[in-house]
């Protein structure tokens, strides 16, 4: 007779324990969507209010919406990165879920409610800009909390499968937005409701969806990883302490920079891409993208679940070579073609190896330090590369094609997937050789 028919109270536990994961995985998984559906609405809907905020006819005003931009991207995400870090490393991780999945729900009723440039004149810009700050700074907190919490909460032998859930809702967010305008446009309003009042409503519904996602954040358990480094070392979670892993820091640079700069390519900038260079009309567009992104978000699992068998190491290596050797020709093929499908398709190609980095890319981080700092050293030079290198990617591309070298960004997006190559080469697996144990 085996040991669990002797012990059939221990598969109950076992059963048990499974469950209480994987809900604290989907509900930390769904504040991570609902954060990014808020902040992927601003650019959705950006067409139809930007006239209300930002009138050609004021030039102050137009300067103040090149600053939000900036100050969102390359300011609030870092330091919502050691807030947010700070706080889950100091005061737990389910806090910092909780507070900064608030923040967000503050930022979009702030854009919901806002009166319009022709009601209150330059305050509803400025009103704006602070609404999209606060929405950076929740932004910057977000990665690390919950890159660190699904890491800590799930079993050894699952964690690459359960991590890869964070790009799984963050691209999901991105789908939501795109979802709510295309039944906005197509289905319940006008394009003329749309610019007069509608696009209000994904605000609303964003405010609505964080709330949701914050009541169920606080009933989140806390991580044993963060309650076990507390009985034996005093929490940390402060730059200082963070300045104890230099190679850590390094790595986490080096290993993101090539792949948030593939991703925001292959997401953020290839909606402009399809349409402005390729071609293709809104419609084709929009269907071209979303295909694409339900594509890349089914493989997510895929390859963290793979990632379980063979490493982390191997993947990252492959999204490196990969990434490195077909860029340019994907992307030369893809603007010389005419054909949506042929559009979906090599997009497609490119997530194939794209997903390499994505999947993994929080638990590798995760991995690298020990529980009294990861928090902070997953999220602070996470945020600081990424507004760098994935921030800058559309802006780059956009100067080269005015310049009229488009080719350019391609040779640029391969020779910075090939420095992290070269990461990627020389670190260790991070399966094999995890810091998740250790909580000094």
């Amino acid at each position: 007779m085996t040991d669990q028919a002797l012990n059939p109270a221990a598969d109950v536990f076992e059963l048990a324990d499974v469950r209480r994961r994987i809900r604290a995985i989907l509900i930390g998984s769904a504040g991570n969507l609902v954060e990014w559906y808020d902040f992927y609405a601003y650019t959705a809907f950006a067409l139809y209010f930007d006239p209300a905020f930002f009138p050609q006819s004021d030039p102050v005003v137009q300067q103040l919406n090149a600053a939000v931009l900036f100050a969102a991207t390359f300011l609030m995400r870092p330091l919502g990165g050691w807030l947010f870090g700070f706080i889950a490393d100091h005061h737990g991780r389910r806090l910092s879920l909780t507070l900064s999945v608030v923040c967000m729900c503050f930022g979009s009723l702030i854009i919901a409610v806002t009166p319009t440039y022709a009601s209150i004149g330059i305050a509803a810009p400025a009103i704006l800009a602070l609404a999209r700050v606060i929405e950076g700074l929740s932004l910057g907190g977000e990665y690390g909390a919950s890159a660190t919490y699904l890491s800590e909460v799930a079993d050894a032998s699952h964690r690459g499968f359960y991590s890869s859930f964070q790009y799984v809702t963050l691209i999901g967010g991105q789908l939501t937005a795109i979802i709510v305008l295309l039944l906005l446009q197509k289905v319940f309003l006008t394009p003329e409701e749309l610019k007069q009042w509608g696009w209000r409503i994904p605000f609303v519904i964003g405010a609505l969806l964080a709330i949701f996602a914050a009541v169920m954040r606080r009933k989140l358990p806390e991580t044993d990883a963060f309650e076990a480094a507390k009985k034996i070392a005093r929490p940390s979670g402060s730059i200082r302490g963070l300045l104890g892993y230099p190679r850590e820091l390094l790595l986490v640079v080096g290993l993101t920079a090539g792949g948030t700069a593939a991703f925001y390519t292959f997401t953020t900038y290839m909606q402009t891409f399809v349409k402005l260079s390729v071609g293709l009309s809104e419609d084709q567009t929009t269907l071209v993208i979303f295909g694409s992104l339900i594509f890349a978000t089914l493989l997510q699992p895929l390859y963290g679940a793979l990632s379980d068998r063979i490493g982390r190491k191997p993947l990252l290596i492959f999204f490196g070579v990969a990434g490195t050797l077909s860029t340019i020709p994907i992307l030369t093929t893809l603007k010389a073609t005419k054909s949506p499908v042929m559009a979906f398709l090599l997009i497609c190609a490119a997530w194939i190896f794209v997903a390499g980095y994505t999947s993994i890319n929080a638990i590798v981080k995760a991995e690298l330090f020990p529980t009294r700092v990861r928090a902070l050293g997953v999220g602070l030079p996470y945020a600081i590369t990424v507004s760098v290198f994935g921030g800058t990617a559309p802006a780059i591309a956009l100067s080269f094609k005015s310049l009229g070298h488009e080719d350019w960004f391609y040779y640029y997006l391969s020779g910075v997937i090939f420095l992290s190559l070269l990461i990627y080469s020389t670190m260790r697996d991070t399966k094999q050789a995890s810091a998740m144990h250790r909580h000094e």
